[in-house]
């Protein structure tokens, strides 16, 4: 039996021109039928270092048996010039999140995969989370994975702020975790105190959305350690990115 949380993850590869870029990570979130992948935004694009993929490649399992039988699926990012995909921002400016709908119709009949949904974003005022909780982080730092079968791997983290407050005025609060290049995008969660969430799939809260690691611009780096910890933004913000606006 593979525990559910591994297969809420996916590796990305982004690509431009059918070339590899970088290695990050995404997740599975559903909100009504629609199915999102999230990530960092700064996967999707980054004008500073000029790292402006057109597509994803993600693997995708297809046998509940058999996780080592995976597909690659593509995941294009702009249509005649046009971003696919959804950023946000917030009253501290741009958000490191973003997120694009994938198709469910072009998925394989038989995609083995475990979406989070509203029902497991936290209710602060229920449930709130305290400075040094425990969290997991499933990822694909530097690429690295069960490569047999296609699975992340997860990191111990603790909540390293106070939870609810905005670090620095930013949409974020910070975890203390070791984290590597290619866990930008990963899920931040929290287990569940109080028995099942939603169909009971998932019993883990989705409190974030890891970006990056945060150090101090006056650091020796011959002399002090990184610091160690991480920003990941409030997954409220999903609700905001994923609202239809067909209307």
């Amino acid at each position: 039996m593979i525990e559910t949380i591994l297969l809420t993850a996916a590796r990305i590869l982004t690509l431009n021109q059918g070339s590899v870029l970088t290695n990050a990570t995404g997740f599975f979130f559903q909100r009504d039928e629609r199915l999102y992948l999230v990530s960092s935004r700064h996967v999707f694009i980054d004008e500073t270092s000029r790292h402006r993929p057109d597509a994803f490649q993600i693997e995708l399992h297809v046998s509940a048996e058999d996780v080592a039988q995976t597909i690659h699926f593509l995941i294009p990012l702009y249509h005649d010039g046009n971003a696919l995909w959804r950023e946000g921002f917030d009253r501290g400016g741009l958000i490191d999140v973003a997120l694009i709908e994938l198709d469910k119709h072009r998925l394989p009949e038989q995609c083995v995969l475990h979406a989070f949904s509203e029902a497991h974003l936290i209710d602060p005022a229920a449930n709130q989370p305290e400075v040094g909780e425990r969290l997991l982080i499933p990822g694909y730092p530097l690429g690295f994975s069960d490569t047999l079968h296609a699975l992340p791997v997860v990191r111990h983290a603790i909540i390293a702020s106070s939870f609810g407050m905005r670090f620095q005025g930013q949409g974020y609060f910070l975890t203390d975790a070791r984290t590597h290049r290619g866990s930008s995008g990963a899920p931040v969660l929290m287990y569940s105190k109080h028995g099942e969430i939603g169909d009971g799939t998932l019993n883990c809260h989705l409190i974030g959305i890891h970006s990056a690691r945060l150090d101090v611009v006056t650091r020796d780096v011959t002399v002090d350690e990184a610091l160690g910890l991480n920003c990941a933004w409030y997954a409220d913000v999903l609700m905001t990115l994923t609202e239809d606006n067909s209307e």
